[in-house]
């Protein structure tokens, strides 16, 4: 997993990685790494801040914060720099299109969603929960779906289009990642990552359709008022005529009152359009 191809080199030109660090995911590898160094100095951080699912209930709501502390703590060193490199392969792409602010509240919620499913699953878990992988598996969801043509080259080798190289990367971990690993928070994480950039769609298909509705409803609404212009203009050209025929001391009471009428609100019109 250490080369992409990017579509945007059509000559089929490697490129190492997706680029320099990108602000937030530089942020999240100075804060992963100094809190590991935390946890190797003061171990009974893990135990405050990592998620234990038996404590995080027998004790509610004294340990609400560690659905969202879990994510910043990491077992090992390896552990650590995976994920961080996870991040940052599949991450910084994505944050320098949508934006730091936007690319970080996305993969905060998306480790909170992993903690939460992890809760909702794994109730009596007497052990902590840590890591970010539920974050990472947002991220990984996003780019799923944001650039399923794109190559990764594994082991600088085997060209595996990320289309079937993340459904595979998943199922590989649910089959032989042992049965210490918290696949809940990945699955929680993964979710949310289909969610928000499904519902994304939905609710920009949604908002096209309702500006649509809206557009039509206002060239009916002008429309009609056309209509009502024009018919207001034929009778009014008829009552001129008839002036110009029998002259304006023949004209009726009603064809008088209607001519007022128009004359004032065609005017309204007129200033309406002008202001």
């Amino acid at each position: 997993m250490t080369l992409f191809r990017s579509d945007r080199y059509p000559r089929g030109g490697l490129r190492i990685g997706p680029g320099r660090l990108s602000p937030f995911i530089k942020a999240m590898l100075f804060v992963n790494g100094g809190v590991w160094l935390l946890q190797n100095f003061i171990p009974a951080v893990t135990g405050a801040l990592g998620l234990t699912p038996a404590r995080f209930f027998a004790e509610f709501p004294n340990l609400i914060y560690q659905p969202f502390t879990y994510m910043f703590l990491h077992g090992s060193f390896f552990h650590l720099a995976f994920n961080m490199f996870a991040l940052w392969m599949f991450g910084t792409e994505i944050e320098n299109n949508w934006g730091s602010k936007r690319f970080g509240r996305f993969y905060l919620i998306a480790g909170l969603i992993g903690g939460v499913l992890n809760l909702l699953v794994s109730p009596g878990q007497m052990g902590p929960t840590i890591g970010a992988s539920g974050a990472v598996y947002g991220i990984l969801a996003a780019y799923w779906i944001l650039f399923p043509n794109r190559y990764i080259y594994l082991y600088f080798i085997i060209p595996v289009k990320v289309k079937w190289f993340v459904p595979g990367f998943m199922i590989l971990g649910l089959l032989f990642s042992g049965g210490n690993v918290a696949h809940a928070a990945h699955i929680g994480g993964f979710l949310w990552g289909l969610l928000y950039l499904k519902s994304d769609w939905r609710l920009g298909w949604l908002g096209r359709k309702m500006r649509s509705v809206r557009y039509k409803r206002q060239e009916a609404k002008l429309n009609k008022q056309v209509r009502e212009t024009e018919e207001i203009m034929k009778r009014v050209d008829a009552i001129l005529d008839k002036i110009n025929e029998v002259g304006m001391e023949n004209l009726t009471k009603a064809e008088r009152k209607f001519l007022e009428e128009a004359s004032s609100e065609l005017s309204q019109e007129k200033d309406n359009r002008t202001t």
